[in-house]
Order: C-alpha cells, then structure tokens, then sequence
C-alpha cells in the first residue's frame, strides 16, 4: 500500500526513489561492444539469437516487411497514430532555429549556421511492451531537423518479427531505415556501424540498463540524448481534486516500471486517504498489475504539506520527470516551477495526454536532472557553426588588441597572426 506522509518525515531528495541499486553490467557492455567492432553483422546475429531467440536470415526489415505490418494495423489505429503525427508535428515545428548573420562596421561579418545532424538511430524498447509511441516522438523531430537519415533498432520477437504497431509508427513518422536488433549489441552497431547497420552520429531513445551503459560508454564516439532512468511522476493536488482521476494517473506511470516512482503531494489529509483507498481499488483491475505493485508499495508515497506553496517547492527540489498541477487556475502556479521535464496543467490533462497525443515530447529527463536538461525536442538533432569575416581594414583597427590579449595569455605566436596581416611587407 501506498504510504502517507507528513512534510519533512523524508528529505525533499529522497521522495523519489532515485537511489537504484542495481547489479554492475558495464564490463558485460564493454565485452559486447568489442565485439560487435571485431565481428559486425555475426555478433549481432548471433546476440539476436541468444538473447532475443531469433535466428535472422537479415538484419534489415524488407519492403515485403513494411507492407504486411501496414496490412494488419487496424484502420483506427493507423488513424490515431497519424493526428498524433500531425499533433507532434505541430509543436515540434515551433522550435525550428534560424540561422543568423551580423554585418558590422569595416565589412565585418559574423554569423551562426545551424546544421542538421547527418545520420541519428533511434533506440525503441522491445521485451515486456511495444511502445510505437517512442518512435513517433523521437523520429518527427529528427526529421523537422532536417537530418539526412533516420534509422531505428529494436529487438525482434523469437519469430523474427518486429510488432506492426512499430513499423506502422515508423512509416507514419518517415523513419528510412529499420534493423531488427536491440540491447548493447545495437547500440554498439549504431556507434561503430557494421556491413549492414550504418554509423551514426546521435543515438535516441530509452532501453534497459544494457542500453543505458553501452549508451554512456560510446559517448564521444556518437553522441546521446540522455542516460534515463526509471518513469517518474509527482502530482501536486488540491482538496478539491478528484480521488479517482488522482490514483489513476499516479498508476499510470507506475505500471511502466518496477522502479518507476509515483507520488502525490496534497495540502488535503482527506484527499491522501481518499487516494490511497482508491488506488487499491483500481490496482486489481490493471493488466501489469504486478508491476505497478511493486512501484506503489516500494516507491510510492503520499506527502501531505501545510500548503500548495509548500508541495511545489517540493516539486522544484526534486525536479520530476512528469510534474500534474491539478488545480483551480493552474497558469497562477505556473511560473513558480523552475525544475520538471513536462508540466500537465488542470484536472483535466493526465500525463497519458502527454505520452501519446498532444503533441509535446514525452522523452524527457530523468532523476532529477530536470535541474539542468530539457525534452527531447528539434534542438537535439541539429549543431551549430559559426563564421567570422574581416576586412583588411576592420582587422587592422583591432589587430594591436587582439594581440595584447594574446600575449597576456603568454601565446605570442597568436598575437603574431593577428598584427602581421597590419605591417608593410618587406
């Protein structure tokens, strides 16, 4: 059972539950991508086979593939997936970044370009569920960027198949190439490439905690989006909330993950309890109730603060993942959030909107490093480059200072460049 708490029974730091204990795989990882360096396609086979208990004649989904996952996708869901495209689309589209150029005096020119990455791979999760979901909001903003190719990897089931609902997704989202493999040995391939699985330049998207660490030990030979953690929720609720709607979307993202935190701050002792009772009501109906078990009774709790005021100061020191205000007038609390991955507003906006359809992206970071890092969104698929232009005279007037700082530096050899360019020819 969920427990209830009063405020300050738990440090701020510690309402989630952040501390994991897990076992060490990073030499496990190490081996893996080693070998998928030395091997390419045989290692990913034959991990295919080990782990995944499928035995590919190829690596790379076929056309023939593509079209029979279309034909069994049922028309409405085809139909939801395509105005949930159009809805990412749509807010993705607004963080499209111009390049810009400044023309000074003396002909100066100075500018930035931005530039799409040319190659990123999308990791999506295989095992206990298919999430076509990821592919959506991972692919459409690549492709807003600009990015060249886009490709996704994914584990196959033991028929050497990869769910319709995944390839469905990944045609809707213009994705261009799909590999049936997952776990280290595809994050492996994404960095290193291999005969068939190209390099890339970024690599997207959650995975179990093989995929995190192979994840963190390419970094710097690609680069990644972020190392996630476990799905966290915290909703800030008022007396006059709901009960139901409250424990319901608290197990919506408890049923995600055994780790996964779920949490509920309230200025109302009633509401706790109400809450409580209903989240026991509603767990025997649950599919993965198991799952969401072990969250609730391990990592869930119920704080109970003096104010409104009191639970978003909470909500800021410990930067969740998911953050639900639901209150009256909830754009009045608004600007006091400093710290969480995405904000749902009133009693009307589970965190489900957010996953799935409303448009904003639903990667977003994890354990507490809302502090520092953003969704995932168009910024995450394009660099940048700047460019700087003189004139003959626009150097010469600021050649002898450029060359002081230079040599307060001790760089002579700088200040040397700098002034040359000024001096008479011999």
């Amino acid at each position: 059972m969920i427990r209830i708490m009063k405020y300050g029974q738990v440090p701020n730091a510690e309402i989630f539950a952040r501390a994991v204990s897990a076992a060490d795989v990073s030499g496990a990882v190490s081996d893996i991508i080693a070998d998928v360096r030395a091997r390419g396609d045989q290692a990913l086979l034959d991990y295919t086979a080990r782990f995944d208990g499928a035995r590919l004649d190829a690596l790379q989904v076929s056309v023939e593939e593509m079209e029979q996952a279309l034909s069994e996708v049922e028309p409405e869901f085809l139909r939801i997936l395509n105005t949930a495209a159009e809805n990412i689309r749509a807010f993705h589209s607004h963080q499209v970044r111009s390049s810009f150029v400044i023309n000074e005096k003396n002909g100066v020119v100075l500018g930035q370009r931005v530039i799409p990455i040319d190659r990123v791979g999308l990791y999506v999760p295989g095992g206990t569920a298919a999430y076509p979901s990821s592919v959506l909001m991972n692919a459409i903003p690549a492709k807003i960027a600009g990015c060249r190719e886009v490709v996704i990897v994914t584990p196959p089931g033991k028929d050497g198949r990869l769910p319709s609902a995944i390839l469905a997704a990944a045609k809707v989202a213009g994705v261009d190439r799909i590999f049936k493999v997952g776990g280290a040995q595809a994050v492996a391939a994404l960095a290193y490439g291999t005969e068939t699985v190209p390099r890339v330049d970024k690599i997207v998207g959650p995975g179990n905690a093989y995929v995190a660490e192979a994840k963190r030990q390419v970094f710097g030979q690609v680069s990644i989006d972020m190392i996630a953690g476990p799905s966290e929720i915290l909703v800030v609720a008022d007396a006059k909330s709901d009960a139901r709607f409250v424990a319901a979307d608290l197990l919506s993202q408890a049923e995600h993950d055994r780790l996964a935190s779920a949490v509920l701050v309230t200025d109302s002792q009633a509401l706790a309890e109400a809450v409580q009772a209903e989240i026991e009501r509603q767990l025997p109906l649950l599919e993965r109730e198991a799952i969401a078990r072990a969250s609730i009774d391990h990592n869930g709790k119920i704080i109970v603060a003096d104010t409104l005021d009191a639970a978003i100061e909470i909500s800021n020191e410990i930067a969740p993942e998911h953050l639900e205000l639901c209150v009256d007038n909830p754009f009045d609390y608004l600007n006091q959030i400093r710290h969480a991955g995405s904000v749902f507003l009133g009693r009307n906006c589970p965190e489900a909107l957010g996953d799935y359809y409303a448009g904003a992206n639903h990667t977003l970071p994890t354990s507490g490093t809302a502090r520092f890092s953003s969704p995932l969104s168009v910024d995450d698929f394009v660099k940048k480059s700047q460019f700087t232009y003189y004139t003959a005279d626009g150097l010469r007037e600021v050649a002898e200072d450029v060359a002081y700082f230079a040599r307060k530096e001790g760089l002579t050899a700088h200040a040397r460049s700098a002034v040359i360019r000024t001096e008479e020819s011999e």
